[in-house]
């Protein structure tokens, strides 16, 4: 049982993308997400640093040390894209313009909640950015994150511990896991990694876990590593 990568679990969230969506990433992981679009669909991604149209990560030696997005790391710009000032940006994302957002999490509750923002500790000061107002005004949130943390303890709870960034506003979770529906009825697996269980993955998961009718196994391709921005 091998848990994702990185860079498959950002393949994962792509393959959700759907043509003409516009996206934006969030960061750390979810930069990834937008080399791993499939081929001849168009999404448009967003950066909330002013980006309209970010492409994916340049090739070695063509980096442009102007061109990053939220999270500093570099990138490109691609066909028809265009920049903006940070309050245009910010008034896409509040205007509802948005079709996606993909974020990462430190912790997510089973009814949606999501907490990204802070964990109170001290030596980490806290970095909201963005988040608060991707979390209410893109149309649909999806988290990526590890499933665990480092000492294996759940990140998926029935109650954050830390601080909220917005309730009940998560709709997918991907993880390196699994990925996991938030629904009316409750935490819905959709896939799992070959050789996960119900069982097992219920006992890295705080509330109760149910495995949708269709659900199948997570099996991404192999993709290579993301080089360091």
């Amino acid at each position: 049982m091998i848990p994702l990568t990185r860079e498959q679990m950002a393949w994962r969230a792509a393959q959700d993308l759907m043509e003409g969506d516009y996206v934006n990433l969030g960061i750390g992981i979810p930069t990834l997400a937008a080399s791993f679009v499939p081929a001849g669909r168009e999404v448009i991604f967003h950066s909330e640093n002013g980006i309209l149209g970010m492409g994916p990560k340049p090739e070695p030696g063509k980096e442009d040390p102007y061109m990053v997005d939220a999270g500093k790391n570099k990138t490109t710009l691609v066909a028809g894209g265009c920049f903006v000032h940070h309050a245009d940006s910010f008034l896409i994302i509040r205007g509802g313009h948005l079709d996606v957002s993909l974020l990462g999490a430190f912790e997510v509750s089973e009814n949606g909640d999501l907490a990204n923002w802070t964990t109170e500790d001290p030596a980490f000061p806290p970095g909201v950015g963005g988040a608060m107002d991707l979390a209410v005004g893109a149309r649909a949130i999806r988290v990526i994150m590890d499933h665990t943390g480092k000492r294996g303890e759940p990140r998926i709870l029935k109650r954050c511990s830390y601080p909220l960034t917005a309730p009940n506003c998560v709709k997918r979770i991907y993880t390196n896991l699994a990925v996991i529906d938030v629904t009316p009825q409750g935490l819905t697996v959709a896939e799992m990694i070959a050789g996960m269980t119900l069982e097992k993955l219920q006992a890295l998961t705080e509330p109760s876990l149910r495995l949708a009718p269709d659900w199948q196994v997570l099996a991404p391709p192999e993709v290579p590593k993301a080089r360091a921005a």
